[in-house]
């Protein structure tokens, strides 16, 4: 398909995996570059990119995939349905208008770092196909904020909500942590509905210390007075304890933050397919279907510990419409998918959004 001029009469990607492809086409991905999931992942996010620069394409696959609107209003911003696509998935906005016509009613690109980085070594990303589950050290590879402000200022637009996800630069030591994360935030404000303040990877060096109360309440003070009207919400880790996330929550009121993303990746290896064992020695973030209970409990604390006032969207093991609609009883006002879209394809982002319509919250 060409980037520029209509689509050629072979079926657009979007529209083969919208049809039930992408069942067949699972297990060739899942060889390529000889079983490496980031190669599969390059390989689809190529695809993608056409698809979001080909406007005939995008119709098809809108018309193929298309929903009951569900509209919903969350910390001040309109947003077509509650599922949405976790940071992670397309770092640096390559295909901004294709997740729309996948029929996500919301966008999470980064996380983005104020220097660019290519992040850790290669592989880095793993399947743990049993448990349907991944294992992730990526670090943070993007092209930088400025790369990523170039991106969004030609694209423009996308028709629902942009969140940006900023993390912490490798190269910049934990005290100058502040000045990185405000240098991003003030190239990419103008973009974004809302900003998500990653400081929850397990992936760079001492970040995960930026939780603690001391260091979150200076960086949420600052990056909370550059924002100005622009939502900024945490995305916290779920390895922590309800002590810790009772002070984070905290901060979070007092800095007048207004949501949290609850959870990032964990470095917890249970419960696991026996027969994942070898991956799951692999270090890194583990996220997918082992995740599902833990992070379901942890938003149903902060909703509690909240009095249901703080504005939570839930990610971490959304692998089908019920899991999504159990993470939206649980207390989220929105949910997020990543690693289930890997294992189920497009068709999750129906089933989950119409689970979550039927909501009553």
């Amino acid at each position: 398909m060409s980037d520029d001029g209509p689509a050629k009469r072979r079926r657009p990607v979007g529209a083969v995996l919208a049809s039930g492809g992408y069942r067949l086409a699972k297990p060739v991905l899942f060889r390529l570059g000889g079983g490496d999931a980031e190669t599969a992942h390059e390989w689809t996010m190529k695809r993608l990119t056409r698809v979001s620069k080909t406007a005939p394409v995008r119709r098809t696959v809108t018309r193929m995939l298309a929903t009951e609107p569900s509209p919903i209003r969350v910390f001040g911003v309109d947003f077509p349905n509650r599922v949405g696509l976790a940071a992670g998935m397309d770092k640096d906005g390559r295909a901004l208008k294709a997740w729309p016509a996948l029929g996500l009613g919301f966008v999470e690109v980064g996380t983005v770092t104020w220097h660019p980085q290519p992040g850790n070594p290669r592989p880095r990303l793993f399947r743990l196909t049993n448990s349907n589950a991944l294992i992730n050290r990526m670090g943070f590879n993007n092209a930088g904020a400025r790369a990523l402000a170039t991106t969004l200022a030609k694209v423009g637009p996308i028709g629902v909500p942009l969140g940006i996800s900023l993390g912490k630069s490798k190269i910049t030591p934990i005290d100058e942590a502040i000045d990185d994360y405000v240098a991003s935030l003030h190239e990419l404000r103008q973009y974004a509905d809302y900003i998500a303040i990653n400081v929850s990877s397990p992936n760079t060096p001492g970040l995960r210390s930026l939780q603690d109360r001391g260091y979150l309440s200076e960086l949420l003070a600052a990056l909370v007075a550059e924002a100005g009207d622009v939502p900024v919400l945490v995305k916290v880790a779920p390895d922590l304890t309800e002590d810790a996330v009772g002070e984070l929550l905290g901060v979070l009121d007092e800095h007048r933050a207004a949501g949290i993303i609850a959870t990032n990746t964990t470095l917890e290896r249970h419960p696991l397919d026996p027969a994942d064992a070898d991956q799951a020695a692999q270090t890194g973030g583990l996220s997918g279907a082992p995740l599902t209970e833990r992070s379901r409990e942890m938003v149903r604390f902060i909703h509690r510990e909240s009095g249901g006032t703080l504005p939570i969207i839930g990610v971490g093991g959304i692998g089908s419409g019920e899991d999504a609609k159990a993470m939206i009883d649980a207390g989220a006002a929105l949910v997020q998918i990543y690693s289930g879209l890997i294992y189920r394809g497009p068709r999750l982002i129906g089933e989950a959004t119409r689970a979550t319509a039927r909501s009553v919250r």
